[in-house]
This record gives C-alpha cells, structure tokens and sequence, in this order.
C-alpha cells in the first residue's frame, strides 16, 4: 500500500514500512520483482476517462479468448464424439474441456501473486503464446492424447495466465462503475464463444477441422495482442509474498463466497457441455440449428453479463447474483421438459442470460467485502484454486451419471439442485455481510 507524506511515497510490506528515503538498499531488491508498473500515489479510482475505458477493452478481449474458448467447448464435444474420436465416451472426450477449464482457474493461485508482484507483461505474453499455440496444434491432433495436451493443457494453461490480469486490474480504475464495467469485461466471453463457434461450425465443411482451428489461432492471436498492448496496473506492484493469503480462510464472508462459487462452477458446463447432443435427440434430430445451440446459448450469456450492472448498484452485487443463480437453477429444472426444437432454442437462450451473472459478479462480490487490494490477485487467485476443482469433476461426473442411467434427465437434476445450493451459500452471505437485517444492500 501507498501512501504519500510531504511528498515522499512509503510503501507498505508485510513486514513494515520502507521509507524510499532511508532504504534505498531494499528498493533495489523490490524492483527486481517489478516490471512496467506505473507507481502512483494513493487516491480514489479515476471511475472513467480514456485510459480506464482503455483496460475495459483489453481485459474485454482477454475474457474472449480466456472463457470464450472454454464456454464454447459443446461445439468441440460434439465434434469430437461424432467424427474425431467417436470411439471415446461422452464423460471421456467431457474431460478435455473439463481439465481446460480446471487449468485456467487453477493457474491463478500462481498468476495471483505474479501479478500482486507487478508481472503482467510477463503473464499476457506467456498466454499470448501457450493459448496461440495451443489452437494451432489442435487442428493436427488425432488421438485423444494429443488433444488433451494441445486444447486442455496448452490452451488451459495460457488461459490461466490471463484470466487472473482480466478481473484483477478493473478495481484499481473503477469504483461506482465497477460491475459496469466488469460486465463488459465478462461479456467478452460469451461474445468469444458466439464467435468462435460460429467460426468452427462455417468453416469445417469448407476447410477441414485442421484450418478451422488454425483460424481460431490466428484470431486469439491478433485480439489478445490488443490487451498486450493497452493493459498497465494503475496501483503500486509488492513484493511476491506467498501464494496463499491464510488470513482469508479465517474470514467467514470468504470461505462462504468460496463454497457457494465452487458448486456454481460444478453445474455451470453440464449444460454447455451437452446442450447440443441433447437437443440432437429431443426435438432437433438431424437438424443443423442443434449445432448452434451453443453459440445461441452465449449470445444469451452477452446480455445477461451486462444487465446485472444495473441491477448491483441498485441492490448490491450479492443479492444480485443470488438472483442470477436461483433462476439459473429453476432454467436447469425446466430443462427437463424440453423436447422440441423451439423449446432447446429457448433454453439455450434463457440459460445464457441467466448464467451470466454468475459469470459477471463473482469477482464483483469479493472485490467488495476485500479489505486490502493489493492482495486481491491473491485472493482471486486462491478461489479460483478451488473453482478448478470444481469445474473439472462437473462435466465428469453428469458424463458418467449419463453412461450409467442413459437418460439426460439425471444430469439435468444434478446441474438445478446444485444452483439451487448455490443460492441457499450466498443467502448465507448475505446475511454474515449485513447482519440480521432483512432490507439492505450487499
């Protein structure tokens, strides 16, 4: 933490204050964990102008080829299961975007104190690189094998990267806008999926599956670079202490924010996972739209990223996304009596606007009860950990509960109880926020 006396700037360390006067020696060895950090003194977030609406843009571009590629990995399931490595389980062939994903929240407990400690430009550029080459080297993949390296570990890892940089920078140049401008920022991810799903779907009766990956490269490599480009931290870089903040397990709005989170992020990808191979069988047999549900689903999704703005600073960014989930469970309860193609087309859309809040606000909801934002990476970093966890055994699992029943109404119940679940943690919080009142915004 900064903090300007008659001129001088000390900055804060775990283990005390450093004077820049009287200890040039130990701020020798603090800038070697600092590169391209703009060092300021501590004042107000500017909440707008040129340059903050210019971290909007970068981080917007980060979330669409961070989630975007994952969120619209239903397409690459039922490419996968028909044609490329059909002789493989659904559950099976679900662990490739499962460990993506996985690696892309898991990778944050390292990212998080990596970009505490001022390396951005060292995380864009490595995902910049991993998530290019990645896509590239999935269009030459034919055995199971190959694609888990090239899309769940390559991609998954360059994701990681980025993903911790895309939410962790908006609170240092907005505060009254901050779930506005997060909104945009996660709406990124579904404006990616639409894309690339759409890009995919064209382009592999044309060009074969090789080049309509090698496309996909060529498109993350150009918009991530806009975000290698535009991204600066705003607020003083520390020096990398630990990758856990121990102190946040001790904070019960903390632990139940990770609890309820983690088992949003189990039901999340059922549904985007095997949306399109349900639709296939109940009500849009041999019809091309059931290969578009996904992309369909995600424009949804764009919507319902920005409109909880509005409602957060009205009602606060908890309750909010307590409305998000619960109607996003009762959309995963109505799944279950869909069996026409209006009906899939119509899910897909109430599903995507539904979920995007839980998309949207969850690192809105930790921003505001964080009392320290230097360690916000951390901390994000940390809950990230654990909602890796969950989203690599969620697919997984509603996979192998498919195999065992053969009937998609097992899963459908498995994704709504848990989103109700998810309600009844952030009730919870709600209430350990604001005490026992009924009305009040949190």
């Amino acid at each position: 933490m900064a903090n300007s006396h008659g001129g001088r700037l000390s900055i804060t360390l775990e283990n005390g204050n450093v004077d820049s006067d009287d200890s040039s020696n130990r701020d020798e060895k603090q800038e070697e964990f600092i590169d391209e950090v703009t060092v300021l003194d501590e004042d107000p977030p500017p909440d707008g102008g040129f340059g903050a609406w210019l971290q909007v843009v970068g981080s917007y571009s980060l979330y669409f080829n961070t989630w975007g590629t994952i969120n619209m990995f239903g397409v690459f399931q039922t490419y996968y299961e028909t044609e490329l490595l059909g002789h493989m389980s659904p559950s099976a062939i679900s662990w490739i975007g499962s460990l993506q994903s996985f690696l892309l929240l898991a990778v944050g407990v390292i990212s998080g104190p990596l970009y505490d400690a001022g390396h951005l430009r060292l995380l864009l550029c490595s995902g910049w690189m991993l998530v290019t080459f990645g896509l590239m080297m999935v269009g030459v993949c034919t055995q199971y094998w190959q694609v888990m390296l090239a899309q769940a570990v390559c991609v998954g890892v360059g994701a990681g990267c980025l993903y911790i940089p895309s939410v962790a920078i908006i609170p240092q140049y907005f505060s009254r806008r901050k779930a506005l401008a997060m909104g945009i920022v996660t709406s990124g991810s579904s404006f990616g999926a639409v894309v690339y799903a759409l890009v995919f779907q064209s382009l592999l009766p044309r060009v074969g599956f090789g080049w309509a990956t090698r496309v996909m490269g060529f498109t993350s490599f150009a918009t991530i670079a806009v975000s290698v480009l535009v991204l600066r931290r705003r607020t003083p870089a520390v020096g990398i202490r630990s990758l856990l903040d121990t102190r946040a397990f001790r904070e019960r709005p903390y632990v139940v924010y990770c609890f309820g989170i983690s088992l949003s992020y189990i039901a999340f990808f059922v549904p985007i996972f095997y949306l399109q191979n349900y639709a296939l069988s109940h009500g849009l047999q041999g019809q091309t739209v059931a290969l578009y549900l996904v992309a369909i689903l995600n424009a949804g999704s764009v919507i319902g990223r920005l409109s909880p703005s509005l409602v957060a600073n009205k009602i606060g960014p908890v309750q909010t996304l307590l409305i998000s989930v619960t109607l996003a469970g009762v959309t995963a309860f109505a799944w279950i009596n869909t069996n026409t193609g209006a009906g899939n087309i119509a899910f897909s859309v109430f599903f995507g606007f539904f979920t995007g809040g839980i998309v949207a606000l969850p690192a809105v909801v930790l921003t505001s009860f964080t009392p320290d934002l230097s360690r916000l990476g951390t901390r994000l970093g940390m809950s990230s950990m654990l909602n890796g966890v969950a989203s690599l055994v969620g697919a997984p699992i509603a996979g192998a509960i498919l195999n065992s029943t053969g009937n998609y109404i097992w899963i459908q119940l498995f994704a709504g109880f848990l989103f109700l679940a998810t309600s009844l943690f952030l009730v919870a919080l709600r209430f350990v926020l604001t005490g026992k009142r009924l009305v009040a915004k949190a």
